[in-house]
């Protein structure tokens, strides 16, 4: 009997502890996904410190920019307005709006790069402000640090974070001739000198590896990704936003402007490679972004990515909880009709957050 039995209780205790072992395992992957997402729903419209409110005040942007006045035309209803298929338009807009409302005099930009809408632009600043004034009562702004991810030759980030907060920002691209145009906007305009630099990314694959150094600490960073997969996807998406702006000037009974050429609308409306596109588009950029962010976790605060197609913030949540973050923030950001949004994650608890801006301002 005695002989019998040993060998029922060996074979049960293995059985006993493999059971144990495989809910141990089950505890442990749940602890390493757990994510704490809050979705942030602003009202609509522009954020209330946004300088943008309303129609454009052509007034105001012709005394800036005198040369504007030769590219502004009245719309079916008599306001003033500009053509925004005119590529020359749209940067002098720019220029006149950085130069009235930011005090950036000097301004401007290679030809074929990117300029973007300075108003929603803006926005993503003011809001991720928010989220930090919110997240930590007593912080001073003008001892943030902030790193552009993508910077371009437009600069337009640091630009905003710096005139309206009094950030200091490092811009970082891996094109050289966005980096060099970059760092002459913020050397040749007073509001910007000695609180922007602008450093080259050598490595095309790598996000915050060999721009931030090892005795470095940023309470955040933005990034807006590129949105096409290949340059083919990008013409076509830039050529229908084109035609667009063409239907819509139609329908309010605008005249008609010669439709610029295929290699035109990609130099005037495109941008370049870094800034349009990039093998594997959006979902491939962010997801690698989540990842390399985990070896920067202690020396930054929140990382933050806008974040184009609404289906790309359910795969990016899942490669934050792969990559380990601890709380993430998915801010809805609408003007008119478009909504956009950022994510904005971190690696660190309440506590440790904390923490963290004792040590590091």
């Amino acid at each position: 009997m005695h002989s019998n039995n040993k060998p029922k209780r060996e074979k049960a205790k293995p059985t006993r502890s493999k059971n144990r072992s495989t809910k141990s395992a089950n505890k442990q992957e749940v602890s390493v996904k757990t994510l704490k997402v809050t979705n942030v729903k602003g009202k609509a419209g522009l954020h209330s410190n946004n300088l943008h409110q309303g129609r454009y005040d052509f007034k105001k942007l012709i005394h800036a920019l005198p040369e504007l006045a030769a590219h502004v035309i009245k719309n079916p209803k008599g306001e003033s307005s500009i053509n925004f298929s005119d590529p020359i338009a749209v940067k002098l807009l720019n220029k006149a709006l950085l130069s009235a409302y930011y005090q950036v005099t000097e301004w401007d930009i290679p030809p074929g790069y990117l300029c973007p809408p300075i108003p929603g632009r803006a926005d993503y600043i003011h809001r991720l402000a928010e989220l930090l004034s919110k997240e930590h009562k007593h912080l001073e702004h003008r001892q943030v640090r902030a790193l552009d991810i993508g910077v371009g030759a437009n600069c337009i980030y640091p630009i905003v974070g710096t005139t309206q907060y009094g950030w200091n920002y490092i811009g970082a691209d891996v094109d050289p001739e966005s980096v060099d145009n970059a760092n002459q906007i913020a050397q040749q305009n007073s509001v910007l000198k000695g609180r922007v630099e602008c450093r080259l990314q050598p490595q095309s694959r790598h996000f915050f590896k060999g721009i931030i150094q090892a005795n470095e600490f940023y309470h955040l960073t933005t990034c807006n990704p590129p949105f096409h997969k290949s340059l083919a996807e990008a013409e076509l998406g830039t050529a229908r936003k084109i035609k667009n702006l063409s239907s819509n000037k139609n329908k309010r009974g605008q005249a008609q402007s010669a439709m610029p050429t295929k290699t035109s609308t990609i130099l005037n409306f495109g941008g370049q490679k870094a800034e349009l596109w990039c093998p594997g588009g959006e979902a491939a950029f962010i997801k690698n972004m989540a990842f390399e962010s985990k070896e920067f976790s202690a020396q930054v605060l929140w990382f933050s990515t806008l974040i184009s197609k609404k289906e790309n913030v359910r795969w990016m949540r899942k490669n934050l909880e792969k990559a380990g973050a601890v709380e993430a923030k998915v801010v809805e950001m609408s003007q008119g009709q478009k909504i956009s949004r950022f994510v904005a994650w971190t690696f660190l608890t309440a506590e440790q957050r904390e923490l963290w801006l004792k040590h590091n301002g």
